[in-house]
């Protein structure tokens, strides 16, 4: 399984990869305010890519519910100075968390090789031309609603069902729209417009959700459902729990980990390919 970002083919065959979480905003549920500073944002990138993170994901508007929407001009002011300033000292995989077309097409000036968009490519129509003239990865999420409504009493007949048709039709909508198939990654959406059931569902069917071998990423990292299962108030408590997650995810065939913490689940990763690749030993 190969993956076509911006400037190289990520190698899904036999090891996954970890993304490591960057938020350059005010208000995101575990880090919110942390990195807001260039300088203090690609120390902590630098971090992450020393304890075993590939790719970098900066965003600069945050996604938890009820978040309210910033303007493009002030993402944009978020996000450009730290992409710079981690292009200039490393050249590791970056990722822009966004859905504004705008804003993805200036991060790529600037040396992102992803687009990871919860919109799954819809919340802009220019987004989609963007991504294919830039042939860039893309990551394609389902979300249930919007960031402000989307916890407002999610429903689902099949919540495993409806994640695949949504996957499948952004498939076959996203190449007929001109994005490099092989481009194309898939994110379930944890927390995205759904209860905890129905997250656990996810979880627990995720293998079933693989569409057109196209890899999946798993974003689990100290999300509240974590905190619901083990009764944990604090997101930076939860990180024992997406540890866990990460393996699992893994063995059931996950390729990505968007994550906070590295060493823990970038070691978890890798335990959980030893035993998926025990035969090749």
């Amino acid at each position: 399984m190969r993956w076509k970002t911006r400037r190289r083919v990520v190698d899904f065959t036999e090891k996954g990869l970890i993304m490591g979480i960057l938020n350059v905003t005010p208000d995101s549920f575990s880090d919110g305010g942390s990195f807001v500073e260039p300088q203090q944002a690609v120390g902590h990138a630098i971090g992450m890519l020393q304890d075993g993170a590939t790719i970098i994901d900066i965003g600069g508007e945050s996604t938890r519910p009820g978040a309210p929407k910033i303007s493009e001009k002030e993402e944009l002011a978020r996000v450009l100075p730290v992409i710079r300033a981690l292009r200039e000292v490393s050249d590791c995989l970056i990722s822009i968390d966004t859905s504004k077309a705008e804003v993805a097409r200036q991060a790529i000036i600037e040396g992102v090789d992803i687009v990871n968009d919860v919109t799954g490519l819809m919340g802009d129509v220019s987004m989609s031309k963007v991504c294919a003239k830039e042939d860039v990865g893309v990551i394609v999420m389902h979300m249930q609603g919007r960031p402000d409504t989307m916890q407002d009493k999610p429903r689902y007949e099949d919540v495993l069902r409806e994640v695949r048709r949504f996957f499948e039709e952004r498939y076959r909508t996203l190449v007929k729209l001109g994005v490099n198939p092989q481009s194309i990654c898939f994110d379930p959406g944890i927390g995205f417009g759904k209860t905890v059931e129905h997250n656990l569902q996810i979880l627990h069917g995720l293998s079933s959700l693989q569409v057109n071998d196209r890899p999946l990423m798993l974003g689990v990292s100290r999300k509240s459902m974590i905190g619901s299962v083990l009764g944990l108030d604090a997101a930076e408590e939860r990180d024992t729990g997406t540890v866990a997650l990460t393996s699992l995810g893994r063995m059931a065939g996950a390729k990505l980990h968007r994550v906070h913490e590295i060493k823990g689940n970038f070691k978890a990763m890798r335990m959980a390919e030893a035993v998926l690749n025990v035969d090749s030993l």
